[in-house]
């Protein structure tokens, strides 16, 4: 398969980036988008220019480390997969694909596909745990009744991998459905319930500092989401946040 990339250089933050194409063959149906990306790496190594430098871990789909606009698309044309996941079955040979670093204040480029995404740490910091009193002779979580409905609908907020997807995927560059996401993983467990009002007040906060735009129920951000974290933890994050500011 020969393919033409247009992908997004540039050297550092300060500098201005620009498109630039490679062509690149060799590459069979089978290889992951990031295989691929290897590929054209190795060959730029063997003439001498420097390699595209882009994010990558584990390689399967649990870190979000690989985020990457595709053709204008959040991880690809793929729906529900990062994209390591993304194999180049999915394109033709002859194909041009547009590969571009995510586009967010909030995210700056590091490094031609590298955006700093510490943005997304700092909201966790600012909220997105428990205190547990370890001294002494804590009760033990799993012995706390937890009615499956609430249970499944943690569980489902907690596989949010904080990939940015959802804000690249936002016109506004909204932050709103990983905050919410992070927020419901423990306002539906009992054990969240203790500092639920500093929480969802300290993480949107931090979220509105770091320059993170307004969500307008677009939709985009759930529709991109590798692991399709549903709307309604914004609605749920909403609740708790109104709740939280009459409490005072």
């Amino acid at each position: 398969m020969k393919l033409v990339l247009k992908i997004w250089r540039q050297k550092n933050p300060s500098s201005k980036g620009e498109m630039v194409s490679y062509p690149v063959e060799g590459i069979e149906e089978d290889m992951s988008f990031l295989e691929m990306l290897d590929v054209l790496n190795e060959q730029l190594n063997n003439s001498g220019e420097e390699p595209i430098e882009f994010d990558h871990d584990c390689r399967e789909g649990i870190c979000g480390a690989c985020s990457l606009m595709i053709n204008g698309r959040a991880h690809g044309p793929s729906s529900r997969i990062t994209a390591c996941q993304l194999h180049m079955r999915s394109f033709k040979d002859g194909d041009t694909i547009t590969i571009e670093p995510w586009r967010a204040k909030a995210f700056p480029v590091i490094k031609d596909l590298i955006v700093d995404r510490s943005a997304f740490d700092r909201i966790q910091q600012a909220g997105g745990y428990i205190s547990v009193n370890t001294s002494g002779n804590p009760v033990d979580a799993n012995a706390i009744p937890i009615e499956k409905e609430n249970a499944d609908l943690a569980f489902n907020a907690a596989t949010c991998i904080g990939c940015g997807a959802c804000v690249a995927a936002c016109k506004n560059a909204s932050a709103m459905l990983f905050t919410s996401a992070k927020i419901s993983q423990f306002a539906l467990l009992p054990q969240g319930r203790v500092e639920a009002t500093e929480r969802v007040q300290n993480m949107v906060r931090q979220m509105d500092l770091e320059g993170f735009g307004n969500c307008t129920n677009t939709g985009a951000c759930e529709v991109e989401c590798p692991k399709g974290i549903s709307l309604e933890n914004i609605a749920r994050m909403n609740r708790e946040y109104y709740s939280a500011s009459i409490k005072g």
